[in-house]
């Protein structure tokens, strides 16, 4: 791996939990539901706030630019969400949200410290400098306009990379032969997240053993569905892919500036992992997924 693939997921670690804050944090919630979405669930909102960036997306589209979640659980919400409210209007109760969160998360003092505004230009400057054919969610949430306030900006910045290196990540798996459940199927098996905790992403026990069923066909998985060696292979490549893809923003920020831009954002960092906002373990893999040698 190249020395900015391997910073690309360092940089990853810091930036995930800034961008989940928006489908976690009470105030996000609140603000949903002054909207009028349901928030017994977190998936209205989640749909609503993470979709409205490519307009009124109809459920193709979403499960497109999504990929791991099931088909049918994207139709329960898409398009009803914009019937709730329109996207342009979703846009704007998320930097709301956002608001109210970073506030609650640093302090007025805080957001308006010289480490979130030095943080903010840094994180602009590596989302302006990211290539984004074919990746349509850090695309769209490029084309948005920068808010004023640089707490917000970084947060947007942020996103903007965020989805950049996820859309590289549905591209590898594309690339792997994975399809939206066997992508699951198969990081549940190296040991990413137990099963349960895919729950979210819609697919039936039925449509889960099928994947389980076609994986073990490719000799991925063993009987008792953990990862072959064969299987660990292919998503060790996975991550090599999805680093190698992700690092353009870095490389072009630099690698200095990439770490000063993790050391400003630490205070926030900290105070997102001491919030107890986001779930003790997530599906993405950060901790428990090695890194690609």
């Amino acid at each position: 791996m190249s020395e900015f693939s391997r910073l690309a997921r360092r940089m990853w670690h810091q930036i995930e939990p800034v961008h989940a804050t928006l489908y976690f944090a009470p105030q996000a919630f609140e603000e949903a539901a002054a909207l009028g979405y349901d928030v017994e669930s977190r998936w209205p909102s989640y749909f609503a706030y993470r979709t409205a960036p490519l307009g009124a997306a109809g459920p193709a589209l979403v499960t497109a630019a999504y990929y791991s979640f099931s088909p049918a659980a994207v139709a329960r919400h898409v398009p009803a969400v914009w019937s709730v409210a329109a996207p342009s209007r979703v846009l704007e109760t998320r930097l709301v949200a956002m608001d109210r969160t970073l506030r609650a998360l640093l302090g007025d003092e805080g957001v308006t410290s010289p480490e979130i505004a030095e943080a903010a230009d840094l994180a602009r400057r590596a989302a302006e400098g990211s290539a984004v054919p074919g990746r349509p969610l850090a695309a769209a949430n490029l084309d948005l306009p920068w808010p004023d306030e640089p707490h917000l900006a970084l947060w947007q910045a942020v996103t903007v990379l965020r989805e950049h290196r996820g859309d590289g990540h549905l591209a590898a798996l594309l690339a792997a032969g994975l399809d939206g459940c066997e992508a699951l199927v198969s990081f549940a098996a190296v040991g990413a997240a137990p099963v349960a905790n895919f729950a979210g992403r819609g697919w039936t026990e039925q449509e889960w053993a099928a994947a389980r069923e076609r994986l073990a066909a490719r000799g991925l998985v063993g009987e008792d569905g953990a990862a072959t060696e064969a299987g660990r292979a292919l998503r060790d490549r996975v991550e090599r892919m999805t680093d190698e893809a992700a690092a353009g923003p870095w490389q072009a920020l630099g690698a200095d500036k990439a770490e000063r831009l993790a050391a400003c954002l630490q205070p926030l960092l900290g105070a997102v992992f001491t919030s107890g906002m986001l779930p003790a373990q997530s599906t993405l893999g950060i901790g428990t997924v090695r890194a690609p040698e």
